[in-house]
Formats: C-alpha cells, structure tokens, sequence
C-alpha cells in the first residue's frame, strides 16, 4: 500500500512537469488541487526520498516541562541518591513541593523526566531471600495486619528527648504517628491506644523484641503492658526473630521516611509543637502519598474504596498501668532455629526438636492452656508447659 502511494506521488508530479493540466491529472488519480500542489512544491530532483511522508510533530510543545524545573528535578534525584536517601519519584515530589516549586510537575512526568535523563537505576546491596519458609500474615485487606516500631531517642531543638511510636497497615500503607516522652509502659498504652482511635483495631500486631513491648526479660512470662492490651482487645500480636528488622520492613522503610521528610526539615522546640507536626505529616502522607502497589492510589483513598468496617475501641481514654491478666487469647513468636535447637523466649531457652534446625518456627503461647505450642510450617511439633505469672 505505501508504495502504490509513493509511486502515485511520483507518478503526478512527473505528469505535471511533463505540462499536463491540473485537472486531468487530479481526475485520473482522484485527487484535489492542493494535493497536486503539496507534492510539486515538495519535489527535488537532489532528494530521492521527497515523496516519502514527513513527521507532523511540533516543533515546540507549550505543555512540555522546562528545562529550568527539569535539571531541579534531576539535581534533586542526584542529592537524595548520594546521602543514601529515598530517591524515587514519590520523594522527589515531596522535595518539590517543600521548595515551592510551580508548575508543579506530575508524578508520570517526573519518572518521564528521570527515563529520559537515565537516573532510573538503582542501589547495589539489596537483600536477597535465603530460601527458608518465613510465615507471611495476611494483608489483603485494611487492618488485617499492622506493624509497629518505636524510633528514637531522638531530640528537639535543645536537651529534650522523645521518642515515636510508629504503625503501619501492611495492605495500604495507612501511617499513625504518635510521640511519646519514654518507653515506658504507660506510655507504649497510651500511644498505641491512640493510633487505634485513629486508625481502627487491627487483627494482627507485628512488633520487634523490644523491652518495651514483650515487658521484662527477668519476669518473661509476666506478659507485658502490650501483650495484655492485644489480649484484651482480641489482637494476635507477633514478634518477628531477633536481629532481622527486615521482617517489620513496611513500618522501618517508614521510619526513614519520617526521619527524612520531617526530623531534617522541620525545627521543633517543644512537645506540643512536636505533635502537631507530627499528625500534619501523618495526613499528608495518607492523603497525598501514592504507592505502586494501590496503583497510583493514596492510603485514604484505598481504605474508601475498599468499604471495610473498621472497628474502633468503645472508650476514648486509654487502659491504666498495670492491665488485669488475660485469661484467654495467644500471642506468637517467630524464631528462627540454629544448629544447637534452642528455641528463645525472650531470654527463657527450650530445646527443640532437630528436624527445626535451620528453620523458622512459631512459638504460640496459649494463654488459656498456659502452654507453649511449636509449629513448624502450620504443623504443631511439639508442646511444653507455660505457666504465666500474674
């Protein structure tokens, strides 16, 4: 087909030349005037290609970016790239704004800005699997799962110390940010019962082992401030292995960007000034933060569209210190077993049987039956008894 047109072309501007009239060449090809005239004008005997179609893309694009905001955006992604800093297009985003930048350009046309100008490569040195079975709890929908970290200490401007207690729903990335003066256990209740009102009660709780949530490593079956308030509350709360902060992943890359976005950028001087900025960038990281994996949607605007109930405590004030013993409910630990089959209870050692070598188990204590339950692969392996303390 494009060579019968080429060949018509040719064939029309030869007849032209050749002094035939405009009107028998046009209605022997079907064609116009100003068709006959285009390719005349075109046509150069030095140029073989002259019939061939010529691009019609502008010459200038009124929408394009300017090159001005193009090489910030570009100098932005180099800055966060070499202090070892979240560097995406997300964060670059983030950083335009806070300087002011306008026209503020779209997310799409800053990952184009950043293909085109090949900064899209990636850091060296990420974790690789080592191929052992690791039990993955649920996060399909919100509130199934929740992580929780504490950070710090970390310090206003000035000797005054705090530190956040941070909490991340797995299935939509929904932030609660809550500052806290110490790691006592007052406070760990109080923080994490504020993010429950705020966030709703989740189904699974995912902490590290630290003090502070597993309570003391001399009484280590006293069941902790946070272990009784998930037990009270229905809440199957998990520590993952110690030493693989990995595991709390979600939360922890969060830590980062809560260090990033706010401790460096904003000056605070007092606790009350702490917790207002604190909850305006918990907002606007749920609304105005989108993630890949919601494709291209912000935390709110998942939990909207996925219509879930989410269920809130009934009392506005939080639990006192010391909370009354749980008399049903579990928790669980993730262990993962060495050569010497010792399995670690936050400081207490059970043996194990050998086919756990090298493997990661789930300890469940079973408050009910005051027992300790091994499972290996969803299968119970072995049971020893587990007498709490009051």
């Amino acid at each position: 087909m494009k060579k019968k047109i080429l060949a018509q072309r040719t064939e029309a501007v030869k007849r032209y030349c050749a002094g035939e009239s405009l009107q028998s060449i046009c209605a022997s090809l079907g064609k116009t005037k100003p068709w006959l005239y285009k390719w005349v004008a075109r046509y150069s005997s030095d140029n073989p290609s002259w019939s061939d179609d010529q691009s019609r893309r502008p010459f200038s694009n009124p929408h394009r970016t300017s090159a001005e905001i193009e090489k910030i955006i570009a100098m932005v992604r180099m800055n966060l790239y070499h202090k070892g800093l979240f560097c995406g297009s997300q964060a670059i985003l983030w950083e335009l704004q806070d300087m002011e930048v306008h026209p503020l350009p779209s997310l799409s046309t800053i990952g184009r800005i950043l293909q085109r100008r090949q900064l899209k490569h990636r850091r060296t040195g990420r974790y690789s699997p080592k191929g052992k079975k690791y039990p993955v709890l649920p996060a399909v929908s919100p509130n199934q799962t929740h992580q929780v970290d504490v950070v710090g200490p970390c310090y206003l401007a000035g000797p005054l110390r705090f530190y956040s207690l941070h909490a991340v729903d797995v299935a939509i990335n929904r932030c609660g940010i809550e500052p806290i003066p110490c790691r006592g256990a007052q406070s760990i209740l109080d923080a994490v019962y504020a993010l429950w009102l705020r966030m709703g009660i989740p189904d699974n709780l995912q902490v590290d082992n630290e003090m502070a949530f597993y309570g003391s490593p001399t009484h280590p079956r006293g069941m902790g401030p946070l272990i009784r308030l998930c037990l009270l509350y229905g809440v199957n709360l998990w520590f993952i292995p110690p030493a693989e902060p990995w595991r709390n992943g979600i939360v922890e890359k969060f830590n980062h960007h809560y260090q990033q976005k706010l401790l460096d950028r904003v000056t605070m001087r007092s606790i009350q000034k702490l917790r207002e900025e604190s909850l305006a960038f918990e907002h606007r990281h749920n609304s105005t933060y989108r993630y890949s994996t919601l494709q291209g949607k912000t935390p709110l605007k998942a939990l909207e569209k996925t219509n879930k109930q989410v269920v809130f405590p009934r009392q506005n004030d939080p639990p006192r210190h010391p909370l009354e013993k749980p008399v049903h409910g579990c928790y669980h630990l993730v262990r993962f077993i060495r050569s010497n089959c010792r399995l670690n209870i936050f400081g207490e050692i059970f043996l194990v049987p050998p086919e756990t070598q090298y493997e990661y188990v789930v300890a469940t204590i079973d408050v009910k039956e005051q027992k300790l339950k091994l499972y290996l692969h969803t299968i119970q392996i072995e049971e020893y008894k587990y007498q709490l303390c009051d």
